[in-house]
């Protein structure tokens, strides 16, 4: 890549994940490199030709094939967001059924720096697991952020982040 720091933007399906360009452009300015790994699904939501354009690397969705080298370069931190219920949980319990969550999981028990930003319903976070899971995934190190401070509703009344505190927080935490 540029011999820039490089962070692995770790993107679910949740409606902020349709601006991802947004925040691609902000690390870009604050000096850092960043490599796209999308949920199948949220792959399904957004124009990926578009962001590799951005990125210069190859937007990730799938694992690659075992005779296949990794076309990533290392990460230096992690950009988990928008990270869902379901991912968050995962992640928490340590299943790996995406590259996106796989990725995640495996660098977890790393000294990595990971900042995590959810975008979950105020209804979802208060089922049991949800309070657990954050508490296991802060022990291990992550910082994650309160979706209530990074959340609104956009004019077509589906969630946003401001992705400006996000990639403010992002740095503040690397």
């Amino acid at each position: 890549m540029t011999g820039k720091p490089v962070v692995y933007l770790v993107a679910c399906s949740a409606p902020p994940v349709r601006e991802l360009a947004e925040p691609l452009s902000l690390l870009h300015e604050a000096g850092w490199s960043a490599c796209v790994i999308l949920t199948p699904i949220a792959a399904s939501w957004i124009d990926i030709a578009g962001l590799e354009a951005e990125t210069a690397v190859p937007v990730r969705v799938h694992p690659r094939l075992p005779h296949e080298q990794d076309p990533l370069p290392k990460a230096d931190a992690v950009l988990a967001a928008p990270l869902t219920f379901n991912s968050l949980n995962k992640i928490a319990g340590g299943i790996s059924d995406t590259l996106a969550v796989s990725l995640v999981n495996e660098l977890l028990g790393t000294d990595l720096p990971i900042v995590a930003a959810p975008c979950i319903k105020s209804l979802l976070r208060t089922h049991p697991v949800y309070s657990t899971s954050v508490q296991l995934l802060t022990s291990c190190g992550v910082h994650l952020l309160d979706p209530d401070t990074i959340t609104s509703r956009g004019l077509d009344g589906l969630a946003a982040f401001d992705w400006s505190t996000v990639v403010t927080e992002f740095l503040q935490a690397v």
